[in-house]
């Protein structure tokens, strides 16, 4: 069973009894030290396998182990315990429902489910689902549960309005979902432990029964999976646990690290094994990791050691902006399979689902196949597909598919029944769904809030179509989202729409572009444009799991996989580490270790990227690089700049290196979940803009810059020259700011007259 292992990896499977924590470096091989253990346990020792519970999280793990562990045994290890936490969790249930009365036959709701009940309990009492969405106070009970909080204690600790809408809530939902004899899905992981603590006997029960525990990624559990382990394993101390603190990622969701750096404080007499062996990635790629977590204090402290020769150094990528970034990343990604091998090998790892869209339209242009790993592709998410919707309804009133998709985007209170007759009388009369519900005033039956939810709708769109003639479409969609309240509605939904609402600020970046690849011109419709180069990105071909296809994914996602390349892009401070880390240690600490596992993954190359400057809301915001890399020593990467870096004297101004704003919705991604869950305006304004809807002044999401005073004046008869269509003069100057153009006469005749947005339009002052 030693066979081959280290003496680290040896003396981890030896342990014969008593507690023991295996901390296990990245590519450590700690998945062999487990499954090893369990076979010596059984062979060795001749402990049954009904005597050994094994958990891990998730159900793939929990497969290849056992199915390791069986050729390892040459045999089935029949009567074994080996899954999740949660699945682990539902067993112990089945057994002692009746103990907190339930029945073995008891119901396991989803999120939806348990939601529906949060709901009608919100109903009962009277508490504002529009001023406390739903699915913010189900977040707070589900933090409340998993930290072993009981509903007393939560109440009287209730601060915030919205913790005291939920303590209502969380009071009254045990006795709902029993008297449904259904469980939650954090129930799971609590009620097994209320179980255990209330009940001595069967405490002792489970403790006799598995004499040996097992934990892999310890670093992951909260305190309600502590708690359960502790209960079992605390009589006999035969609890072996695997994780690494330096790869503790998910505090955001309730992982306490703790668990792991105090274990000898719970197990006095453990022993500690350290496996710093790297089986996986180069020295040069070793080096850096171990440099970037070692600035980390709230640490155990390893280092790991490579078992490779050689390795090519580590790549610092240093860009013009995003769109640069995306290409040089697109472009090395090719020389890797035209040089060593399949696109297979390579992941391209960022922070934030959002970033993927600059990098999805590169591969595209690159012709580059590629999948996106838990995510959806960018113009097939939700909320994309629904501001897409209001857009096409615009570009063309006639298209009915977009009228249905729009009429639920914010939903407007317009039901199935409304939508059928409206339908049906437009099939008799020839005209679109818009048409027709024009004339909703004529329909019988229709209630009046129906009535004006439908006007409402024709009125937004008759008014945008007038200033989609002539309108930026990043200033038409801003102005939009906010006429709409589409923002609100995301916002509303709790910490799934707040990532919603970093891919709707993508979408207005993706917007703004559309004027800067055709050099800041203006033509009649810019939305024409744009809708048709969103319907060919739509239209890319779904890949198979074994296509030769690059892996996109955020590094959080990656946690557990390992690629021969890596590239890890958007290093940028705000971005990666997040704006919000940088007012609290013990955030800025995880978003340091969240970059280790990001380097950790590649194996023979390894690539990190930065912008100067990023598109943020369709405006390009200057960016500093990440304080993780700054704090680097040089020797460890070679640096190299692109082209078009190389080309800009503009980036090379101080102002290029100032430090991003942190904070600010525009200027950083906020998140939660993997990131945050700030509750500020989506969006804020020094000129009120026009709201189309009712003809007033509103704040618009947009954040309108002041006019800089670097920005080129021109006047009229000036002469200019562009990089696309050559030399001509200044026929017109108009607008100010973001929005200030000029009309410039060209002096080749085949190209004539064009309207240029100054901003994007790259003008120099010419002199011929």
């Amino acid at each position: 069973m030693s066979t081959g292992l280290n003496p680290a990896q040896r003396a981890a499977v030896e342990h014969a009894a008593g507690p023991l924590l295996v901390v296990a470096g990245a590519g450590s091989g700690k998945t062999r030290v487990l499954t090893s253990r369990i076979a010596r346990l059984i062979e060795v020792h001749g402990v049954p396998p009904k005597a050994i519970l094994a958990v891990t999280f998730t159900n793939k793990a929990a497969g290849e182990m056992r199915e390791r562990v069986g050729r390892a045994l040459g045999q089935d290890p029949a009567g074994m315990w080996i899954g999740t936490f949660h699945g682990i969790g539902a067993r112990v249930l089945r057994m002692h429902a009746d103990r907190v009365g339930r029945t073995p036959e008891y119901t396991i709701y989803d999120e939806d489910d348990t939601l529906a009940v949060v709901k009608r309990l919100m109903e009962r009492f009277r508490i504002s689902t529009k001023e406390f969405p739903p699915k913010l106070v189900l977040g707070e009970i589900s933090s409340a549960k998993n930290a072993l909080v009981p509903p007393q204690e939560f109440e009287a600790l209730a601060r915030t309005p919205l913790a005291k809408a939920a303590a209502t809530v969380y009071r009254e939902l045990e006795g709902a979902l029993q008297s449904s004899n259904a469980v939650s899905f954090d129930d799971l992981l609590t009620l097994p432990v209320q179980i255990l603590t209330r009940h001595a006997d069967l405490r002792t029960r489970f403790a006799e029964r598995f004499q040996h525990v097992l934990v892999d990624e310890y670093q992951d559990t909260n305190r309600a999976q502590y708690e359960f382990v502790r209960l079992i394993a605390g009589g006999h101390g035969n609890l072996a646990v695997v994780g690494d603190d330096d790869q503790a990622i998910y505090g955001w969701r309730g992982a306490d690290i703790r668990n792991i750096l105090d274990f000898e404080r719970d197990f006095p007499s453990a022993t500690v094994v350290r496996l710093e062996e790297n089986y996986r990635s180069t020295a040069p790629i070793l080096a850096l990791a171990n440099d970037v977590i070692a600035r980390n204090e709230d640490r155990r402290g390893k280092t790991l050691r490579t078992t490779r020769e050689g390795g090519e150094p580590v790549e610092l990528l240093e860009c013009a902006d995003d769109r640069d970034e995306a290409e040089a990343i697109a472009a090395a990604l090719a020389q890797w399979r035209a040089t060593r091998g399949s696109l297979r090998d390579c992941a391209v790892l960022y922070r934030t689902n959002a970033q993927s869209r600059a990098m999805e339209e590169a591969m595209r242009r690159s012709e580059l196949p590629y999948r996106l790993v838990g995510a959806v592709r960018f113009y097939d998410r939700r909320e994309i597909k629904d501001l897409v919707a209001w857009l096409r309804l615009i570009a063309n009133p006639a298209d009915d598919e977009a009228f249905r998709r729009a009429l639920t985007a914010p939903k407007r209170g317009v039901g199935d029944a409304t939508v059928d007759l409206l339908a049906e009388q437009a099939r008799g009369a020839g005209i679109p769904l818009l048409e027709q519900s024009r004339r909703i005033e004529l329909v019988d039956g229709v209630r009046p809030a129906t009535r004006s939810a439908l006007r409402d709708l024709v009125d937004t769109v008759d008014r945008f179509r007038a200033l989609a003639v002539d309108t930026s479409v990043d200033r038409l969609l801003a102005q939009l989202i906010t006429a709409i309240g589409y923002d609100t509605a995301l916002r509303n939904e709790g910490p799934e729409g707040l990532d919603r609402l970093d891919n709707v600020r993508e979408l207005v970046t993706s917007a703004a572009e559309v004027i800067i690849e055709d050099g800041g011109e203006v033509g009649l419709r810019p939305l024409d444009h744009f809708l048709q180069r969103a319907q060919l990105v739509t239209g890319l071909d779904q890949l198979g799991a074994e296509a030769d296809a690059v892996t996109m994914m955020t590094v959080h996602t990656a946690k557990g996989l390992e690629f021969p390349m890596v590239c890890v892009t958007g290093l940028e401070d705000g971005l990666f580490p997040l704006a919000r880390a940088f007012d609290d240690p013990a955030t800025l600490e995880e978003e340091r270790r969240l970059l280790y596992v990001a380097i950790t993954r590649a194996g023979e190359r390894l690539l990190l990227s930065w912008a100067h400057q990023r598109r943020r809301n369709g405006e390009l915001k200057p960016s500093m690089i990440s304080s993780f890399v700054r704090g680097i020593p040089a020797t460890r990467y070679e640096k190299r700049s692109t082209i078009r870096l190389r080309g800009s004297a503009r980036l090379a101004s101080p102002y290029a290196d100032a430090p991003a704003a942190r904070g600010r919705w525009d200027e950083a991604p906020r998140h939660r979940g993997a990131d945050d869950l700030g509750h500020g305006t989506f969006g804020r304004t020094k000129t009120p803009a026009w709201n189309p809807r009712d003809g007033e002044k509103v704040k618009s999401f947009v954040q309108d810059e002041d006019q800089s005073q670097d920005q080129p004046s021109f006047v009229k008869g000036e002469r200019v020259a562009h990089a696309k269509f050559g030399s001509g003069t200044i026929a017109a100057v108009s607008g100010t700011g973001k929005d200030a153009k000029v009309t410039v006469d060209f002096d080749d005749e085949t190209i004539g007259q064009k309207r240029l947005v100054i901003a994007f339009a790259g003008l120099t002052r010419g002199f011929d």
